[in-house]
């Protein structure tokens, strides 16, 4: 793995730390106080090219590899995770499903909008009963020949409201079991198609999270994402992607985090010196970083690997499984280390702390990625 970024990805980075530092910045605590999806926001994140960043340009992407993704998704997560789980959803999941899935029909239709920024998509895996148990789908695809009829509910839906296409996966026969799943493309405002209560959250406050129902929704054939029964195969594939998307968001946060907590320890004196000159202030920070830089190198191989057209389920794995881990635990020190002032929004870390939690629960566990990562392990 070459450790030297092109100026390409270099301008990459740039761009997406100016962007979270001028138009993220502003506002985001009241944002995260009041729940409030950054609309505005996310519209530009689309007019530069941060919502279809990987996509061909032949369908308005931006035709950029894995590695300058993961770049921009830490900048725009150091600022605000809520802005970069939508990026997240639609790059890693929606528009990847679509490229790699789609018919050219399909690729018109709704990826080329959706690399475009014009619009954003969602990701509709997880129900009440399956969440990390993707084979055991509620939701039924009903074949009527021509189309198939939708019924179900999907939770914990990020972008359930303010998407305007939506992958549905949906057990069309049961006695297949994960190959009788298919993914079915949906557009919102389909009739008998319902979007539910918005979560109230821990953390990713500004994040549009809801509920979807179905009653009785037609979808026809040509809206049916691959082949027959290949929903599952698409949903595993899809989140090895994914993986690596917020991997880069938990590296994000706790890189932010650790910013911040470097720039308090200079600021901050106690018993006539800053505190960062304290040794026990010191050993904190220097193994933040450590870890964060570990954790770093992590994301950067899945995506070299994926740049590589080589497997990369193991590494998206493991580098979702520690960079979370790592998130969550340089958040907590970062608020220790601002003392009472870490309990205080106005600075920042307890949001992050709250916003570290997710990346260990969302797109698999991190008992998941375990699973996963042993799996890979004997197949080695």
């Amino acid at each position: 793995m070459d450790f030297n970024f092109s100026e390409e990805q270099l301008a990459v980075r740039d761009a997406a730390r100016d962007f979270a530092k001028t138009e993220l910045l502003a506002g985001v605590i009241e944002r995260d106080e009041e729940q409030k999806f950054p609309l505005e926001q996310v519209k530009k994140m689309g007019e530069l090219g941060f919502l279809g960043m990987m996509v061909d340009p032949k369908y308005g992407g931006g035709g950029m590899d894995t590695v300058s993704y993961v770049l921009a998704m830490e900048e725009i997560s150091k600022i605000d995770a809520s802005a970069s789980v939508c990026m997240s959803v639609n790059n890693s999941l929606v528009c990847w499903g679509l490229e790699k899935y789609g018919t050219e029909a399909q690729k018109e239709k709704y990826l080329t909008p959706l690399a475009k920024g014009e619009i954003w998509g969602a990701f509709c895996l997880s129900e009440p009963e399956a969440g990390s148990d993707a084979t055991s789908q509620r939701t039924t695809a009903e074949d009527k020949g021509d189309y198939y009829l939708l019924n179900g509910n999907k939770n914990w839906i990020t972008n359930g409201n303010t998407a305007s296409v939506y992958l549905v996966f949906a057990q069309t026969d049961k006695e297949k079991k994960h190959k009788g799943i298919n993914c079915l493309i949906l557009e919102k405002g389909q009739e008998g198609f319902i979007v539910g209560k918005k979560e109230n959250k821990l953390g990713i406050r500004g994040s549009d999270t809801h509920s979807l129902g179905f009653t009785d929704v037609k979808v026809p054939k040509e809206n049916r994402l691959g082949e027959d029964g290949e929903g599952f195969k698409i949903a595993m594939k899809t989140l090895d992607g994914g993986r690596i998307g917020i991997a880069s968001q938990a590296l994000g946060i706790a890189s932010g985090a650790l910013e911040l907590a470097i720039q308090y320890s200079k600021e901050r004196k106690a018993f006539g010196k800053p505190i960062h000159q304290h040794q026990g202030i010191a050993f904190k920070l220097s193994e933040m970083a450590t870890n964060i830089e570990a954790a770093r190198m992590l994301c950067l191989q899945a995506a070299f690997l994926k740049d590589q057209g080589k497997d990369y389920s193991k590494a998206s794995a493991m580098a979702k499984l520690f960079a979370s881990k790592i998130a969550m635990e340089s958040t907590v020190e970062a608020v220790q280390i601002h003392g009472g002032y870490g309990f205080v929004k106005e600075y920042h870390v307890e949001r992050l702390m709250r916003d570290a939690k997710i990346t260990q629960i969302y797109e698999g566990t991190s008992e998941i990625q375990k699973i996963v990562i042993s799996r890979e392990l004997m197949n080695d």
